[in-house]
């Protein structure tokens, strides 16, 4: 079986930071890609905030140019999915779906967090053309425009609350009668003349020739009163929640209630010894970018502290 000083899995923002940092401490990092090579972030258009790109920049560009600024210091990329984690004791096992298997002295699990869809077909048709579970990195986009929120937690009124900074005419797609936010959340969006809450709706399906231009909604779904309308938008945010790819490192590493990665303090460190988190797999807050990267550099330094520590 293979030996290796650092094995990464993932290769979002966080992933590939990881490798440039540990690549220049001369660790030799191995970053595995896993089921979507470059991370959530590819599958939105054009990055406008992430520093140093002032016109923007193609999200699937930006991840390239992460990947090959790894390799350039000596990160090797493999196309493979991790099956299997076995943390009882060091060297860690890692089995991959081709059936390989590595074993490393330290581990980074920067696998993300996947965002939670309606399952419409339509949501895949119009991903990246109207279609968006991230506020934060796509509202500057429909500035002066007309949006839509799905959801009723603090998620969605927090998205809400954003968007209706930017956008025309915000509104909040919610499938009960009330909200499940905090008292605060609820009333900061009734307070806000920009936004319009639609109270036992859903959605069924988007329409539009080159991208979102509207969502089918019912109201009161199976009702005697139950209605049919079109909603006219242009923009469609989904704002139900994440899920966490943490099931693979468990019952070793410890999560939280929503299956976010526990780490001691500030720090990456996870509750086995060599293995360190970074990214959205264990941010609950702020899921940039940004902070994936960040905290990707944070796990390879803190690697490689391990590692020198250890004599390896």
């Amino acid at each position: 079986m293979e030996t290796i000083r650092l094995l990464i899995l993932g290769s979002g923002p966080a992933g590939y930071t990881a490798g440039i940092y540990a690549g220049r401490a001369g660790l030799a990092p191995v970053i595995c890609e896993g089921l979507q090579p470059g991370g959530q972030l590819t599958t939105t258009t054009e990055i406008e905030n992430f520093p140093g790109y002032p016109d923007g920049v193609d999200a699937n560009e930006m991840m390239s140019q992460l990947r090959r600024q790894a390799e350039r210091f000596g990160a090797v990329v493999r196309s493979r999915i991790a099956t299997a984690v076995d943390l009882n004791k060091a060297p860690y096992c890692i089995t991959f779906d081709d059936g390989s298997q590595v074993a490393c002295h330290t581990l980074i699990i920067a696998t993300g967090a996947t965002a939670k869809y309606l399952g419409l077909p339509d949501e895949t048709k119009y991903q990246g053309m109207g279609v968006s579970a991230c506020a934060t990195c796509d509202g500057f986009f429909y500035r002066r425009k007309r949006v839509a929120v799905v959801g009723g937690g603090d998620t969605a009124c927090e998205e809400a609350d954003y968007l209706a900074t930017l956008a025309e005419k915000v509104f909040m797609i919610v499938r009960k009668p009330f909200l499940r936010a905090s008292q605060a959340m609820q009333d900061r969006v009734k307070n806000n003349p920009k936004i319009e809450i639609l109270f036992e709706t859903n959605t069924v399906g988007l329409f539009g020739e080159n991208g979102v231009e509207g969502a089918h909604l019912v109201f009161r779904k199976g009702e005697t009163d139950e209605r049919h309308y079109d909603l006219p938008i242009d923009g469609f945010f989904l704002a139900i929640g994440h899920t966490p790819n943490s099931q693979l490192f468990l019952p070793n590493v410890k999560i939280d209630e929503q299956g976010y990665i526990i780490t001691e303090g500030a720090t990456p460190r996870t509750s086995v010894p060599g293995v360190f988190a970074a990214g959205d797999v264990a941010d609950p807050h702020y899921r940039q970018a940004i902070t994936a990267a960040a905290s990707g550099c944070k796990a390879a330094l803190e690697a490689q502290r391990y590692l020198s520590e250890k004599g390896l």
